[in-house]
């Protein structure tokens, strides 16, 4: 079995899961609450700054220069769409920047990206290359569903027209097609990449999960 198909099939329960969530129930519906959706654009926003950063270690680590070119593209995209949806909800939820620059990642923002910086530092690159992966197929994959049931007039039809359009949707396929070749490399290799695109799969269902609970830090006072 292909690498990607092993992954994809490993992870569908969860994946269900994750379309399951309220947070993305909701969203389809148009009913998900604002406070919520605040929450959740706020701590993408941190997710971002850390997320390019590891695309730009994955394209400096690249084996080759197409690899290099296209996590780095990556990386730039990233930032400049994802800003900019960021940009749209943050003004419609009256987010000042001093807010944004001050707010703290929560525990399972803060879970994630760390998790991907370690990857990025420690691990062999197609084993980093199995962790980013998921942050793509997934939203990919959630927000094709969405658009399928969205309704009409939908407030956060921006946010579902950004990870459902074509060019994101190609961007997801090279991803996939380069996990698929680095996997070919060694049994051992394979065992570790898909142990992380499974963490990844884990933590994006944390990241929602926790957005709408709006999980935050205990007090430690």
């Amino acid at each position: 079995m292909r690498f990607c198909d092993e992954a994809w099939q490993r992870n569908a329960a969860l994946r269900e899961a994750i379309h399951r969530l309220p947070f993305n129930t909701e969203l389809a519906a148009g009913t998900l609450a604002p406070e919520r959706f605040r929450f959740y654009i706020l701590q993408d926003a941190i997710y971002l700054g850390q997320y390019s950063r590891v695309l730009a270690l994955a394209a400096a680590r690249a084996p080759d220069a197409a690899n290099l070119q296209a996590f780095a593209q990556s990386a730039l995209g990233a930032v400049a769409v994802e800003q900019r949806l960021h940009e749209h909800y943050l003004h419609e939820f009256g987010v000042e920047a001093a807010a944004i620059a001050a707010a703290a990642p929560a525990p399972d923002c803060l879970a994630y990206t760390s998790f991907l910086l370690a990857t990025a530092y420690h691990e062999p690159w197609p084993v980093l290359v199995a962790a980013l992966l998921p942050c793509f197929w997934i939203y990919w994959d959630v927000a094709s569903a969405i658009t399928r049931s969205a309704i009409p007039a939908n407030r956060y039809q921006a946010w579902i027209d950004t990870y459902a359009d074509e060019a994101f949707g190609a961007a997801v396929a090279r991803v996939i097609g380069t996990a698929a070749a680095a996997a070919a490399a060694s049994p051992d290799l394979r065992r570790a990449m898909l142990s992380a695109f499974s963490r990844s799969t884990q933590y994006e269902f944390l990241f929602w999960e926790g957005a709408y609970q709006m999980r935050g830090w205990p007090s430690p006072d």
